[in-house]
């Protein structure tokens, strides 16, 4: 024995009635309410996680999620007080319960969080109406007020100012108030100052405006209760509706246009207005001024697209539905980039908002996951062979679900409303039970189409056969047999005196067990077509019933609130199961027997252990907000469906009690679809004419590719000249180049030259310059120093005999009024005393007067509120009378019309039975004609289908010599591509080969310009040394003519020895001299730079300790400069409070003397007494004006000193590579 689990997997539907029922948690999560539970919704990944609601909750009614996305309020309604539970969304568990214990009402009408989602404001419904202000962290209520003021005006909504957590809006019909928290209380400012309105919506702009959305088309703005503007959105959008073709069917609707929901972005707000219509306003430069930017209508037949299968709703369906597209809540994504919103009819849209498209006509809605149903799921059926299941709704809608990829494959509104629906097990039919007609319809790829009708009216129950070959269908006390293949009624089970509610099929097909609202339930033999077991129980009205495999136990719930176990053999009951204070209104057994599970009138799924015991044991999980209407389990028993009279379709996961997956058979689903004919015609055809279209594009591709190829050859050759031609100009400009480098090379050699010899020059004469002011500055910085001193020292003795003074005079004055202090204090105590004694009469008296106020005015609003009251419960029951009798009259007339309306249709009814009687005797022989007509028409198919398949063959074959063409062109073209790429790889290799050639090229230039250098540099060499050889030999053709001129005097030798002398003189004594002296002058400059170095060495050496040795010396004084300055400035402080303390002293002594004066005090002695001690005389003997003149001298001299000060130490010294006058001409500084 034991007890399965059922896990929510997915859920689809919407709960519309509740309060801002989406709201996004980030840019990929969504949560909404479904069911009884509330959903997170992921959009990307298409998946859900469930929070479940409290137990014994009767629905939610107002949702909200704080501004942080952490946590979210569910106001749920209770039978005795309702609830706001707060649920920790990070992990999804309940984190405080909000209950107020002496609430009357059962449901809140809105909440709201606060900005920093600390506090929650809630708004009760009828008939408290009161606001209370929560700390929800402590579930504490710290202030209530009745918000509509003791009127019975309903409150629409509430919520709190985005910037003060203090302040709350509260709108309603003609009710419109702002709320402050103050010291525990909710107090109401900023009275409305304009007529009130029926207000609908709210939304904050800033901290003091907000705009209200109201029933008569228009949106108003407010600025601290004032009306700033009004819009009209009416006239706009059903203007900007007809311009843009879409305003048609909101014309059609009767219904005034109401801004039902506004919601604020960066850029302005956003408003309902009509079906189905959004309005974008944008603000402009007037902070009161609002600008339409366009209008968003779901009419938009692009508007309704989905990315499931499902088609939009035709046109004629919306127009039919009028208001129920009317968009109730919107939210917006934090990065503003998508807008949701929800609908009266359950639907959540999606709409894309982008900055780009805001001011544009582009931009539709798409459905957020897929389409739900509006109204009561009446069927529900789970296919064998697919993973589908079919509903049927109110809604008039039937649609095909997708339970493994969670989306909706197919949508098919009707005309008339569906009870019933069944699924074939190979998934491509499907029977729908209808108002009129019961239709069996084909499941085709992309449509619902029925093809065969049955007159069953209000057909409420219908299934297949496991094997499919026979359907069963309940004609209100009868079950009628047909065949799946021929449309007979083989068969016809009568017995039931009640409603048939329940078919089920045996295993075999063989037993069909079936119950009804008289209390019975029976087993049919499908063969014989008669009752074989049965059990009556009358005091139950059975809606559901479950079998096992061997029909041994059968399993029903009714209107008794128990869950029996029948064993039909013994027609008696072998378990019943109580329970409680619900009804049980479905049950489903697992196919292996092992599982069994039960539905709730209030919406919740009861897993029961199994087999029963008498106690009853279960886990109940919560899934709709009311009662189950159907509930199947898939045929792996993997899954568990289940539909409720609430719209939405929930699918859950079934395990054991430890989670794992009870499998006792894997299902492989099928992947065939269903097509017509004509469908496949048209796709065939269309392939035909793509497969065409493919072949035209080749062959143009290929010319494209031969025009390209001879292009680029073309491109190629001129490229390839154009650089040839290119290299050759660059050459010669090349050539140019370099001679004109050598040209501004030589020139720019003899500008240097000459920059250098006169920078040179000049820098001698600054050297020596700023030599002779340094000097002069520094005997100058002496000076300053020995005058700083010789004032600081003074300025010392002058403040020191100043502080003398003024103790001597502070002590004279302090004694003098310490006397009369004391004198004034006592007299001050014995005025104290009094004063108190008249304050106490005074408060005594106040308080006595208060109290009497307090209690006649009280007396007198405890008269008139009875009064009002007795006067308002007069007029509120005379109003009931009224109604009551009103109410009767108009039901006794109804009742006489439709007493009427009855007997006429009777009369219309026998003639109409008289009338099918005859036309059926005419169908049946129409029929038996028919069927001789379609054996006919079956033959002359199978003859075209013999044509067709020959058809086929003849294709086939043409197909094959298609392909060997295609094969042959495709081996025409590889040549082709090779040779492109063959090409390609040769302009690679040219590139290649041009890029060397370009590296080859500078390689050369750089070694041209080398061998340049060198040879200039030869050529320069050798010209000196020609030049030179020039010279000696001048000198030597010289030197022989002189040696030839000697020898005349070879035989005189006094002669020749003063010719030699001559010869001497005029060609060696010169060069002799000249090296003798160059040699001398090479010594002297060495000797020279050896000495000024010594010199300049140590020269360098003494001054960097002077300058060490002077910074120190002067940080030191400047350090105690500042110290120095900082105490007078203290002092001074100092003496000026003592300043203002003696002048306020002396202000009251004055105060005193003059009260003294009155008393007859005689204060000439205090008078004289006082007069050394003025102002004027306060500092000694020298004047106020010549002390601050003094004071102002002193400071311009120590900052004009500190500025000299930083002068010489960032003052650098002279460069070490210059000549200084002699170390004894250098004044040394007096220490």
């Amino acid at each position: 024995m034991s007890i399965a689990l059922a896990n929510a997997k997915y859920s689809f539907g919407l709960k519309g009635d509740v309060s801002s029922n989406v709201w996004y948690l980030d840019e990929q999560n969504v949560i909404y309410p479904s069911g009884a539970n509330l959903v997170v919704f992921n959009i990307d990944q298409k998946s859900q996680k469930f929070i479940p609601c409290g137990a014994g909750s009767e629905g939610i009614t107002a949702l909200a999620v704080s501004p942080n996305k952490r946590y979210a309020a569910v106001a749920e309604k209770r039978a005795e007080r309702p609830s706001i539970t707060i649920f920790d969304l990070s992990t999804l568990r309940k984190r405080k319960v909000l209950v107020v214990p002496e609430a009357s009402s059962r449901e809140y009408v809105s909440i709201a969080f606060s900005p920093d989602s600390k506090y929650l404001i809630s708004q009760l419904a009828s008939p408290d109406w009161s606001l209370c202000y929560w700390q929800w962290e402590k579930a504490k209520t710290i202030a209530s007020v009745k918000s509509n003021g003791g009127t019975s005006f309903p409150i629409r909504q509430v919520s709190f100012n985005p910037q003060d957590n203090t302040q709350v809006c509260v709108i309603g019909e003609k009710i419109f108030k702002l709320f402050r928290y103050n010291e525990g209380n909710l107090k109401q400012f900023a009275f409305m100052k304009s007529e009130p309105q029926n207000y609908l919506c709210q939304a904050w702009l800033s901290e003091d405006r907000l705009v209200l959305g109201t029933d008569s088309g228009k949106v108003q703005l407010f600025e601290v209760g004032e009306l700033k503007n009004e819009f009209d959105v009416q006239l706009s959008s059903r203007g900007s509706a007809d311009s843009s073709g879409r305003g048609s069917s909101a014309k059609r609707s009767h219904d005034p246009l109401r801004v039902e929901c506004i919601t604020t972005f960066s850029k302005g707000f956003i408003c309902s207005g009509g079906s189905g219509i959004l309005h974008l306003f944008e603000k402009t430069e007037d902070k009161n001024v609002y600008r339409k930017l366009r209008a968003i209508s779901l009419w938009d037949g692009a508007a309704l697209s989905s990315s499931s299968m499902a088609p939009p709703p035709p046109s004629s369906t919306m127009e039919a539905q009028g208001s129920e597209l009317n968009i109730l809540n919107l939210a917006l994504s934090p990065s503003e980039d998508n807008l949701i919103c929800s609908t009266r009819n359950q639907q959540l849209y999606n709409l894309t908002l982008s900055a780009t498209d805001l001011g544009k006509g582009t931009g539709a809605f798409e459905f957020l996951s897929s389409s739900f149903h509006h109204g009561d799921i009446t069927g529900m059926d789970v296919c064998i062979r697919k993973p589908i299941i079919a509903t049927c709704s109110t809604d008039k809608s039937v649609r095909i679900w997708n339970f493994e990829t969670n989306s909706l494959d197919l949508y098919k509104e009707f005309a008339e409303e569906a009870h019933s629906v069944a699924l074939h097990p190979s998934g491509l039919i499907a029977l729908v039970g209808f108002s009129e007609k019961l239709r069996l319809v084909n499941i085709l790829i992309d449509d619902i189409r029925p093809f065969k009708e049955f007159m069953i009216r209000g057909c409420r129950e219908c299934a297949f056969s496991h094997g499919g070959h026979v359907f069963a269908a309940a004609n209100t006390n009868l079950i009628q047999l047909f065949s799946t293949y021929t449309f007979e009624n083989i068969g016809n089970l009568k017995g039931h005196n009640g409603k048939v509610r329940c078919i089920k099929w045996s295993p075999d097909d063989n037993k069909i067990v079936s119950c009804s609202m008289d209390g019975a339930v029976y087993e049919w033999n499908v063969l014989t077509y008669k009752r074989e077991r049965e059990c009556v129980l009358k005091s139950c009205s059975y809606t559901s019933l479950a079998i096992t495999a061997d029909l041994k136990s059968t399993f029903a719930v009714g209107s008794d609130r128990t869950l029996k176990e029948i064993w039909l053999a013994e027609s008696s009951t072998l378990h019943q199961v109580p329970a409680g204070d619900v009804v049980l209104t479905q049950v489903s057994l697992s196919h292996s027997g092992k599982m069994l599970f039960v539905g709730t009138s209030s919406g919740n799924i009861r897993c029961m252990k199994f087999p029963l015991t008498e106690s009853g044991e279960y886990l109940e999980h919560q899934a709709h907000s009311l009662a189950v209407s159907k509930m199947h389990m898939s045929y792996d028993d993997q899954y568990l469906f289940s539909v409720g009279q609430d719209g939405s379709l929930f699918c859950f996961r079934v395990s054991d009690k430890e989670g794992r997956l009870k499998r006792d058979k894997d299902i492989a689903y099928s992947e065939e679809v269903l097509v017509t004919r004509s469908d496949l015609e048209d796709k065939n055809s269309t392939m035909a004419e793509l497969r065409t279209r493919v072949d035209e594009l080749k062959m143009e591709n290929e010319y494209q590719l031969r025009l390209k190829d001879m292009n680029y050859g073309e491109k190629i050759k001129d490229l390839t000249d154009k650089f040839l031609q290119e290299i050759e100009a660059l050459k010669t400009k090349n050539e140019m180049l370099k001679t004109e480098k050598e040209k501004k090379e030589a020139k720019h050699a003899e500008q240097t030259q000459e920059l250098l010899d006169s920078h040179n020059k000049e820098l001698q004469e600054i050297e020596n310059s700023n030599n002779q002011k340094l000097m002069g500055e520094y005997e100058k910085y002496q000076e300053l120093q020995a005058r700083s001193q010789k004032l600081q020292e003074d300025y010392e003795r002058q403040i020191s005999s100043m502080i003398e003074e003024r103790e001597d005079k502070l002590e004279q004055v302090t004694e003098h009024y310490q006397i009369m202090l004391q004198e004034k204090s006592q007299q001050i105590d014995k005025e104290n005393d009094e004063h108190r004694q008249q304050i106490r009469e005074y408060e005594k008296l106040q308080r006595q007067t208060e109290e009497d106020a307090d209690q006649e005015i009280l007396d007198l609003k405890n008269r008139y509120e009875r009064q009002l009251r007795e006067r308002w419960e007069e007029n509120t029951k005379l109003r009931g009378e009224a109604g009551i009798l009103n109410k009767k009259v108009s039901s006794l007339t109804d009742e006489i019309k439709r007493l009427k309306e009855d007997i006429g249709s009777l009369k219309q009814e026998v003639k109409k039975r008289d009338s099918i009687i005859s036309s059926l005797r005419t169908d049946i022989d129409g029929l038996k004609r028919e069927i001789q007509e379609r054996d006919d028409t079956i033959q002359d198919k199978e003859k075209r289908i013999y044509d067709l398949k020959k058809k086929n063959q003849e294709l086939e074959k043409f197909k094959f010599v298609l392909d060997y063409k295609i094969k042959e062109l495709r081996r025409q073209m590889e040549p082709r591509e090779n040779e492109i790429r063959r090409m390609k790889e040769q302009i690679r290799k040219m590139e290649t080969e041009l890029g060397d050639f370009s590296r080859d090229n500078k390689a050369m230039q750089l070694s041209m310009d080398q061998k340049d250098l060198k040879l200039k540099a030869a050529t320069k060499e050798m010209l000196k040394e020609r030049q030179q050889i020039h010279d000696l030999k001048v000198e030597i053709s010289n030197m022989k003519a002189g040696l030839y001129g000697t020898t005349r005097f070879i035989q005189e030798p006094k002669a020749l020895k003063e010719a030699m002398k001559d010869l001497y003189r005029n060609h060696l004594q010169d060069y002799d001299e000249q090296a003798i002296a160059d040699h001398n002058l090479e010594k002297d400059v060495h000797t020279e730079y050896t000495r000024q170095r010594e010199h300049l060495e140590r020269s360098v050496a003494s001054l960097r300790k002077k300058l060490t040795k002077d910074t120190e010396i002067h940080r030191t004084d400047t350090i105690r400069v500042m110290q120095e300055n900082v105490s007078l400035l203290k002092e001074i402080n100092e003496l000026r409070s003592e300043l203002k303390k003696t002048r306020v002293l002396a202000h009251d002594l004055e105060a005193g003397l003059t009260i003294a004066r009155k008393q007859g005090f005689d204060d000439k002695a205090a008078i004289a007494s006082s007069k050394p001690v003025t102002p004027a005389t306060g500092l000694g003997k020298m004047e106020p004006q010549d002390n601050s003149r003094l004071i102002e001298m002193q400071k311009v001299e120590i900052s004009r000193l500190r500025a000299k000060i930083r002068e010489l130490e960032g003052m650098r010294l002279p460069p070490s590579g210059t000549k200084l006058p002699p170390v004894h001409s250098v004044p040394l500084p007096v220490q």
